[in-house]
């Protein structure tokens, strides 16, 4: 029995698409931007309010445990720490806040542990504060020490 060479360099790479990869390409579809129509969902906050978004602790410690669910979850309601999604139309006016706002959207925040009102969506749930309810702004909510 004689063994043939699987690859030679004297042979050329054949220059053509099988079928099926023709006719995968054309039922390709433009993929939809899911930022755009996941923010469509979110609500608009009204006068003087904010959207915030609290952090989410990460399921593994440093230690390499990983967290329950309900651990989890009872921090995400105990959070103190979030970033802004949205602002409504009158937050930090001028005439309230003649030094200019306190935070921007996509700051990261800390408001009182339960502060604001709590809207549940899908993956979790955001929060809707009034701008005088923000305490500080801070570079990365991981620097926060989080207890539930």
């Amino acid at each position: 029995m004689s063994k043939e060479p699987l690859s030679t360099s004297t042979q050329e790479v054949p220059k053509h698409k099988p079928a099926l990869l023709d006719k995968i390409e054309a039922e390709k579809k433009p993929e939809k931007d899911l930022s755009k129509t996941e923010d469509a969902k979110l609500p608009e906050p009204t006068g003087w309010r904010l959207l915030v978004l609290p952090f989410k602790m990460k399921e593994k410690t440093k230690g390499g445990l990983y967290l329950g669910q309900e651990t989890l979850e009872r921090q995400q309601v105990g959070s103190n720490c979030g970033m802004v999604l949205k602002m409504g139309p009158h937050c930090y006016d001028k005439e309230r806040y003649p030094e200019g706002p306190w935070c921007k959207k996509g700051d990261w925040v800390i408001f009182a542990r339960y502060a604001g009102s709590r809207i549940q969506i899908d993956g979790g749930e955001v929060r809707l504060l009034n701008d005088d309810e923000i305490l500080a702004t801070i570079e990365n909510p991981e620097d926060i020490f989080h207890q539930y």
